[in-house]
């Protein structure tokens, strides 16, 4: 089945996401303390399609060794996963650009990866603060790439994102399944 990856720091809110776009509260485990999901979790979504909720880069409760482990099968599964068709990387819309999100798009850019942003926990800020947050990541994110990614805002709390994003999957498995074999 196709597969549409979700990953970003710890606490980044990817459980909410995944709670909202599938309108199945506690469906993905949300919780408090960052760095709880450290496996790889597969959601089906009407047997047509997967979310797929990656371990969160940075921070984590394990030690150095573990850190590294899941930084080897995220990115193996980024790079080598056949029906991989779609990366969201979730940022923080409240935040100034933070490194290890830079870093991590640094990485993906660097590997040819495409990728969607997702600017999460928008409810929280005014819109003006939120748009000059973004606009701040955007231009940080020039030093890595001249072309600008595409992003959609999203806020669990208020369903802000759901349909765009819904969208931008359905469009994809549209595009895929236009393309001849």
């Amino acid at each position: 089945m196709p597969e549409f990856a979700l990953i970003g720091r710890s606490n980044v809110g990817k459980s909410s996401l995944i709670n909202m776009l599938t309108r199945s509260e506690g469906l993905a485990k949300v919780s408090q303390v960052p760095g709880k999901t450290q496996l790889i979790n597969f959601f089906t979504i009407n047997n047509t399609w997967t979310l797929v909720d990656l371990p969160g880069y940075g921070y984590a409760k394990v030690g150095k060794k573990d850190r590294s482990s899941f930084s080897a099968f995220v990115s193996d599964y980024l790079q080598h996963r056949p029906n991989l068709f779609g990366t969201f990387v979730l940022i923080d819309s409240r935040l100034s650009p933070q490194r290890l999100d830079l870093e991590f798009l640094h990485w993906m850019v660097g590997c040819g990866l495409p990728f969607i942003l997702a600017f999460t926990k928008t409810d929280k800020l005014s819109k003006s603060a939120v748009q000059k947050n973004i606009e701040t990541f955007l231009l940080q994110f020039r030093e890595i790439s001249e072309e600008v990614p595409a992003y959609v805002l999203s806020s669990s709390k208020v369903d802000l994102g759901r349909s765009e994003i819904l969208a931008l999957i359905d469009s994809a498995l549209t595009e895929k399944s236009e393309t001849p074999a």
